[in-house]
C-alpha cells in the first residue's frame, strides 16, 4: 500500500489505493470484447487479467503474437493474440485487418507505450515517443472506430508528465526532434497529444453513446521507467514501496474507465485514482487538438 495513497485518502468509493480486481469486483462482462494494447507487462497486464477474470473477451495485442500468448498464461485467461508493432505502420494496419474480424469492439484500451528515450530517435522521420505513444495509436483507433458497439469505451492512458511538453504543447514544426531534445519534454508532448485525441474523439462522439477517456495512472514501478538513469532506478527500488503504486493499483483508473458504470457519466474527462481529475490547460485546447488531428491525419496518410 503506497504511503502517498494513504496520505491522500478521500471519501470516493475507489481511489489511489483500489486495485483493478476491486473495481471489476461484481461485474458480469460476458460478451463484451476489449482490446488492449501493450499487454504483456505492467498495468496492461493487470488490465488483462482483472477484465478476462470476469469473462470478457480479450484481444491482447503485443509486439509479437508469442508475446501476447505468453502474457494470457501469466494473467490466467483465454485471450486472441494480436501482433502490432505501434512504431511500424504496416504493422498497425495489418493488426486492423485482423481485428476486423473479430467484431464490434466495446472497449480499446489504449495502454501501451514507451518513456524517455535518452536520445532523440526517428521512426518514418518523426521522433519516436510521438509516433509510438501517439500517431500508433492514433491509426489503431481510427481504423477501428467503425467497428466499436453504440456504448463502447475508448480509453486512452496518458500520464501527467502531459503538464510538461515543449513550447506551445505540441511543436508541429519540431517533430523530428531536430531541436532542443528533452527527453520527458518530447514524452510529454506525446502524453498531450493522448489527452488531445480524446478531446477531438469526444466532440466527434457527440450525440452517441460512445464515450472516450484519458487516464493519468499514477507512478507505477513497470519497465516503462527502463530509460531512466541509475540513480532514479535505485531510488525507485527503495522509495517505491512508499511513494509508487503496484501495477494492479495503477491498473485500476483505466480498467475503471472501461467498464465500471459509474464512469459513463465523465465521457471525455481526464481521469487518475478513478476519479475526474485536473489536467493542463493546452489540454483542454479545442482548436489545438482538432489541428492536431489533422496532422495526425496527414501522417497516417503517409507512412
Amino acid at each position: 500500500m503506497a504511503l502517498f495513497g494513504w496520505l491522500k485518502g478521500g471519501q470516493a468509493r475507489f481511489g489511489s489505493r483500489t486495485t483493478a480486481d476491486e473495481v471489476v469486483a461484481g461485474l458480469d462482462l460476458t460478451g463484451k470484447t476489449i482490446l488492449i494494447t501493450g499487454c504483456s507487462s505492467g498495468i496492461g497486464l493487470q488490465s488483462m487479467k482483472s477484465l478476462g477474470s470476469r469473462g470478457a473477451t480479450i484481444l491482447a495485442v503485443a509486439r509479437s503474437s508469442e508475446k501476447a500468448a505468453e502474457a494470457a498464461r501469466l494473467a490466467g485467461v483465454t485471450a486472441i493474440p494480436i501482433t502490432c508493432e505501434l512504431a511500424d505502420p504496416e504493422s498497425v494496419r495489418a493488426a486492423v485487418g485482423a481485428i476486423r474480424r473479430h467484431g464490434p469492439l466495446d472497449v480499446l484500451l489504449l495502454n501501451a507505450g514507451i518513456m524517455a528515450l535518452p536520445k532523440p530517435a526517428l521512426v518514418h522521420g518523426y521522433e519516436r515517443q510521438f509516433f509510438t505513444n501517439h500517431i500508433g495509436h492514433f491509426m489503431l483507433a481510427t481504423g477501428l472506430l467503425d467497428q466499436l458497439s453504440p456504448s463502447a469505451r475508448v480509453v486512452v492512458v496518458s500520464s501527467s508528465a502531459h503538464r510538461f511538453s515543449v513550447k506551445g504543447g505540441i511543436d508541429f514544426q519540431n517533430l523530428d526532434a531536430k531541436k532542443g531534445y528533452s527527453a520527458f519534454r518530447f514524452y510529454g508532448q506525446s502524453k498531450l497529444a493522448n489527452v488531445l485525441f480524446v478531446r477531438e474523439l469526444t466532440r466527434r462522439f457527440a450525440g452517441t453513446g460512445k464515450r472516450a477517456y484519458a487516464v493519468h495512472p499514477g507512478v507505477i514501478q513497470t519497465n516503462l521507467g527502463r530509460h531512466m538513469g541509475a540513480f532514479m532506478r535505485g531510488a525507485g527500488k527503495v522509495m517505491g514501496p512508499l511513494f509508487m503504486k503496484t501495477p494492479q493499483q495503477g491498473a485500476a483508473t483505466q480498467v475503471w474507465a472501461a467498464v465500471h458504470p459509474d464512469a459513463d457519466a465523465h465521457g471525455g474527462a481526464y481521469l487518475a485514482d478513478c476519479q475526474v481529475a485536473s489536467s493542463s490547460p493546452q489540454s483542454r485546447d479545442d482548436a489545438l487538438a482538432a489541428k492536431l488531428w489533422a496532422e495526425s491525419e496527414r501522417i497516417a496518410a503517409t507512412v
